[in-house]
């Protein structure tokens, strides 16, 4: 059995990390080369080499740093010590789990399962996430003893500060109650679909004008802020023109995105208001003809070079349909890490999910030991990680 780190170790074995990284190359070096924006490639970038390895100074144990790159879904209300999740966040160090309706069932029960998420973590930060957007993506809502909450776009349509800004700490102080310290929310997508099935028809986004996203999604997040939870903006690089759900299909925004679609992330970045990015599944061929976002270096380049983003990225659903349809697992850890994502969520939704963790592990301790990973893009992930959960505690 593999000894679990303590959270001091662990920040301290990141900032180790984060030191020999300075010494070498930068983050964006290691990632991929720096993308100068052109809208519309005209031919597809052609596939690279595996990348050299790069000898990794961390004291941490490869498969202790690849679990805390991961996000995994799991079944149950309950959780006995020997549940496999139980045991792949005391025993491996994964870093998050997030929740589900499947999960939820009551107030006193979601805090009972909590609790017993943390103390499997023990001293080390555990993510805990949810989408709890409001509206119809509200995994605590009426039906499990939950306050109702209003859509984003009841909360554009207002175009109030005040009342934003009450929405958001609303929710932040019931997800805090429960137990939970990262919401997947908010969407910044533009509505300039509204029959989009998966932003627009849901009501999930706040407006089709991106200064009055900017300024309701500031205030969602501040409010949540003061709960001391963490927000997300999603979905990079934007999806609020899709005609498709990602979450079961592959969907092409090609035809349809424009950058305007980027304007709430950068002014958002900009401002500081921003704790975690999203990247969606959809392929968007003005960046990446290859590869959906999640799985594009291009695309991750345009959020941190030109769009200044040094923080945590972390993937929309890896093993959502528009992956699942086209790519096996190992080529979608492969691409994803690749791209430079530093978590990545695994949703594990199907009615006979199983122990999603090791597998994953498995295969990225194989894709290391191939050269098709560079162990270096893990140590920057982890850094990045360590600095987003130090405030935990």
């Amino acid at each position: 059995m593999t000894r679990s780190l303590s959270r001091r170790e662990f920040v301290v074995a990141a900032t180790a990390v984060l030191g020999s990284l300075a010494a070498g190359c930068s983050v964006s070096e290691i990632a991929s080369p720096r993308l100068t924006f052109k809208p519309r490639p005209t031919t597809s970038p052609a596939p690279t080499n595996p990348p050299s390895p790069t000898p990794s100074s961390s004291p941490v144990p490869l498969r202790l740093r690849a679990a805390q790159m991961l996000i995994c879904g799991f079944s149950g209300k309950t959780l006995a010590n020997d549940d496999p999740i139980i045991r792949a966040i005391r025993d491996d160090g994964l870093g998050g789990v997030i929740l589900f309706a499947r999960n939820i069932e009551s107030p006193a029960q979601l805090r009972n399962l909590t609790a017993t998420l943390r103390d499997a973590a023990g001293a080390r930060p555990l993510l805990i996430a949810v989408d709890q957007e409001g509206g119809a993506v509200a995994r605590l809502n009426p039906d499990n003893g939950f306050p109702a909450t209003p859509t984003a776009a009841k909360v554009g349509r207002r175009n109030d500060p005040t009342y934003a800004h009450q929405a958001g700490s609303d929710i932040g102080q019931t997800l805090a109650a429960a137990g939970i310290n990262l919401n997947f929310a908010p969407v910044v997508d533009l509505n300039l679909n509204p029959a989009n099935p998966s932003i627009g028809a849901l009501d999930r986004s706040f407006s089709a004008d991106p200064n009055v996203v900017v300024a309701m999604a500031s205030e969602f997040i501040a409010g949540q802020r003061e709960h001391g939870v963490l927000t997300t903006l999603k979905h990079f690089p934007g999806l609020g023109s899709a005609t498709g759900n990602t979450d079961r299909e592959f969907v092409d925004i090609t035809t349809t995105w424009t950058d305007l679609e980027l304007e709430p992330f950068r002014q958002l970045i900009a401002a500081g208001n921003a704790d975690l990015v999203m990247v969606g599944n959809a392929l968007n061929g003005q960046l990446d003809l290859r590869n959906p976002a999640a799985l594009s270096a291009p695309t991750h380049n345009l959020l941190r070079d030109d769009l200044g983003w040094g923080d945590v990225v972390v993937t929309d659903d890896l093993m959502a349909g528009a992956l699942t349809a086209n790519y096996t697992q190992d080529v979608v850890l492969r691409r994803a890490i690749r791209a430079g994502n530093d978590l990545l969520l695994l949703a594990n939704t199907a009615s006979d999910a199983g122990d999603v963790v090791q597998p994953t592990l498995d295969l990225i301790e194989s894709l290391v030991a191939q050269r098709q990973v560079d162990e270096a893009l893990i140590d920057a992930a982890n850094v990045r990680i360590a600095r987003l959960i130090a405030p935990l505690g």
